[in-house]
């Protein structure tokens, strides 16, 4: 008999799931790629700030609304993992934007915020503990 709570995700999930939403993300970054090259008429700028915004923005409309929505991305859903607040159920608009916002920061730090959920109780990254947030990974229905 196995036990049906879900629990923490560790390190080696995150890093699956990380992997695994990097596909959905080219094939957003390509669209939109083309349509800044199309609405340039083929003189797009790829070091320009409004260029690299565009794509953080893009970035934000995959995560964010993926997280709040169901707790769940592509690569999470691939991998039984689902994104939780403090009480179980998908973090707020709030709380999915803290913890994009973060996430960025944990790996500038040279991936400390994120390798600290080796380190933490429930193995929450700095974005996590930012944002008030778990990933647990969920048993085998």
């Amino acid at each position: 008999m196995t036990d049906a709570t879900p629990r923490p995700a560790h390190l080696g999930w995150r890093l699956a799931a990380a992997i695994y939403d990097l596909f959905p993300l080219i094939a957003i970054w390509m669209v939109t790629g083309t349509v800044a090259m199309i609405a340039t008429r083929g003189t797009l700028d790829y070091h320009a700030l409004w260029y690299r915004l565009l794509l953080l923005g893009v970035t934000a409309a995959y995560y964010v609304p993926s997280w709040h929505y169901g707790g769940q991305t592509i690569g999470m859903r691939a991998w039984r993992l689902r994104l939780a607040d403090g009480s179980g159920r998908p973090p707020g608009w709030g709380a999915a934007l803290l913890r994009f916002v973060v996430a960025p920061l944990s790996l500038a730090a040279g991936a400390l915020g994120f390798l600290w959920c080796l380190f933490e109780r429930e193995r929450r990254g700095w974005h996590d503990l930012a944002a008030g947030t778990r990933l647990l990974r969920l048993p085998k229905s």
